[in-house]
């Protein structure tokens, strides 16, 4: 249960300065920074001490794409845990782990491959750690508003880390050597371990008695209607709207821009999708936000529409910002999908949830990329956007009938 500290942030009052009156979420949200930084770090400095210490840019590229790779296994395999353990025994193993990880980086006699299999290692319980982190979110919070506006808050930070974190690394690889920026990063793991240790309360598993297979955790997730239709949601349009990322450095090309306009650009949706979920949080009301929960998501992918006109940057640029402000939508989505599912199952969902959310932005990415083999860049993002609003306005109607089933009073 959360507690009355929690409890007293679940207000109709709009705006994330309640949330940061619970202790415990204020040390969940530095040791989210601190492990989402080194995260960063490790990814910026992984590549430059690969390529230095082999010459290849295959391996170098290698080494980033393996922070992907593992994620869709290891949630996979690991989702029960998220629910069979106390979530702050699950969080602070993982930090530990991925510290150690990093710290095997950082020894000069670890070979290449070895680099390698320990980037896989921090790769693979990612999934677990966020899903049990969100998982506790309900602990600490509620689930109501202030696990909503907790969850948002946790998500911008995530976006605004991987805006300013390639920067910031970039400069401290100008500094140091790549192989003291990892201790950086295992650092930044030791102190989020410690932070979660001390900071958050023991609390017990949600299904200690549940020993379940992967797949068995699979289907409970997706097996009820109501569920299911809310986690394609969740998983689905993000697929879509990554496809101009995808094929901006092709389109910028292709209508004579240069590599300043592309890194603009590249910033659009991230800077739209952060200011959109930060005026829904701080200036709408919990009403608000369910009632536009629809018509947003219905709308977030319309932009991607004016592709088709082989349009200029700036309007390019417009687009982008458009179709990331309208994903202010998720605040609304994260209440319904909180609500749906049973306690003794949160942990495995939102492992899950979190693990198809990456996996499918990686299908959506690798399709989009095979589609412009054959077709022009613009055609296959405007095509991204029909076909993606289509999907978008059938999960909807799923997802109200599926309403009709369960008497819940959302969409």
């Amino acid at each position: 249960m959360p507690t009355d500290e929690a409890i007293s942030t679940t207000t109709t009052t709009p705006g994330y300065r309640p949330v940061f009156r619970v202790r415990e979420f204020r040390a969940v949200f530095a040791a989210h920074l601190l492990s989402l930084l080194g995260v960063v770090v490790a990814e910026i400095s992984l590549t430059v001490l690969v390529y230095r210490a082999t010459g290849s840019p295959l391996l170098s590229a290698l080494t980033f794409a393996l922070g992907f790779l593992p994620y869709a296994l290891g949630g996979t395999l690991l989702a029960p845990l998220a629910d069979r353990y106390p979530a702050r025994r699950v969080l602070v193993g993982c930090d530990l782990l991925c510290a150690a990880c990093a710290a095997g980086m950082v020894w000069p006699g670890t070979p290449v491959a070895g680099i390698l299999v320990l980037r896989c290692a921090m790769a693979f319980v990612a999934p677990l750690f966020q899903g049990a982190r969100s998982a506790s979110l309900t602990d600490v919070l509620g689930t109501g508003e202030a696990f909503v506006l907790g969850r948002s808050l946790l998500r911008m930070v995530a976006q605004s880390a991987q805006l300013a974190g390639f920067g910031l690394g970039g400069l401290l690889l100008a500094a140091v050597s790549p192989r003291a920026a990892l201790a950086l990063t295992t650092a930044g793991f030791l102190a989020s371990a410690l932070l979660l240790r001390l900071g958050t309360r023991a609390r017990p598993a949600r299904a200690a008695a549940v020993r379940e297979s992967p797949v068995a955790g699979l289907r409970a997730v997706l097996g009820g209607r109501r569920l299911r239709a809310l986690t394609l949601l969740c998983w689905l349009p993000p697929a879509f709207a990554v496809v101009p990322e995808a094929l901006l450095a092709p389109y910028t090309e292709g209508v004579g821009a240069g590599t300043v306009t592309l890194g603009v650009l590249m910033c659009a949706l991230p800077v739209g999708t952060v200011a959109g979920e930060l005026w829904a949080g701080s200036v709408l009301t919990a009403r608000t936000r369910s009632r536009i929960t629809a018509p947003l998501a219905a709308a977030s992918l319309l932009p991607l529409l004016l592709f088709a006109l082989r349009p200029g940057p700036a309007v390019v640029l417009a687009a982008l910002l458009l179709a990331g402000l309208t994903h202010a939508y998720t605040l609304g989505l994260d209440r319904m999908y909180v609500d749906a599912v049973p306690d003794e199952l949160r942990g495995r969902a939102m492992t899950l949830l979190g693990t198809g959310l990456m996996t499918f932005q990686g299908i959506g990415m690798a399709l989009a990329g095979a589609a412009a083999e054959f077709l022009p860049a613009h055609v296959v993002v405007a095509g991204s956007g029909a076909l993606g609003t289509g999907v978008v306005v059938l999960l909807l109607a799923e997802v109200r009938r599926s309403r009709n089933e369960t008497g819940l009073a959302v969409i």
